[in-house]
């Protein structure tokens, strides 16, 4: 992530950095389906990623006028990473509670599992579209593979293939028409951190988690006093 931004900030383009970037959101996505297992406090959670979310956005806006040129005053801006987790772990929640609804006004059950199914997963869309029109970091895709990790935490191939296939739709379909081997580094390097999720041993590493909530905004507002 520090590499990422520090090219975002030092070269002012997309640069050969920015593919080692790649790496670190995919996992933080794995962190937040796990964390929505695993946590004791499940509105904690939410409270803690909205929060620092919302102490993130300035120092965020900061950072991302160094490297577009654009003015605090008058920039479009998008939204930090933390709304993305924030609203992905909303989706795992929402979908989670939808699919474990009784439903009692259908009594045929392959029906009931249907709609419930088909609801969780129409959840899980509508908040996956917006943000991509709220312009959410990582927008779409980042809900999305957020919601494959939990979706298929016990089925390692299938989440496997369904990121690769969320990347190559990210970074493949969309730049068709201009695709060039920039475009294949970018799905391989975005590709790469499934190895190490695909090796998670399910154990509790080091407790930093608030060292990495903070490390986020402050890392943010060195760069733009070193590059602003």
């Amino acid at each position: 992530m520090v590499v990422d931004h520090f090219g975002d900030a030092y070269f002012k383009q997309i640069s050969w950095l920015n593919l080692i970037g790649r790496i670190a959101f995919p996992i933080f996505a794995f962190q937040i389906s796990e964390g929505y297992l695993h946590t004791k406090n499940l509105k904690k959670y939410f409270l803690r990623l909205f929060l620092f979310a919302l102490v993130s956005q300035i120092p965020f806006m900061l950072f991302y006028s160094v490297y577009t040129n654009n003015s605090i005053a008058t920039g479009t801006f998008p939204l930090n990473i933390f709304f993305t987790l924030f609203v992905g772990l909303l989706a795992i929640f929402l979908y989670d509670k939808i699919i474990h609804f009784s439903f009692n006004f259908v009594k045929n059950k392959k029906l009931k599992a249907f709609f419930q199914y088909l609801l969780g997963f129409w959840a899980v869309l509508l908040l996956g579209v917006f943000a991509q029109i709220c312009h959410l970091d990582y927008g779409l895709f980042g809900i999305a593979i957020i919601f494959l990790f939990y979706l298929f935490r016990n089925n390692k191939v299938s989440m496997v293939l369904s990121f690769v296939l969320a990347c190559i739709i990210k970074y493949g379909i969309p730049y068709l028409d201009t695709f060039n081997l920039w475009y294949i580094w970018l799905i391989i390097f975005t590709i790469i951190p499934i190895v190490f999720i695909s090796l998670y041993n399910k154990k509790q590493g080091p407790k930093v988690k608030y060292l990495l909530y903070f490390f986020y905004p402050v890392h943010l507002l060195i760069l733009y006093f070193l590059f602003g």
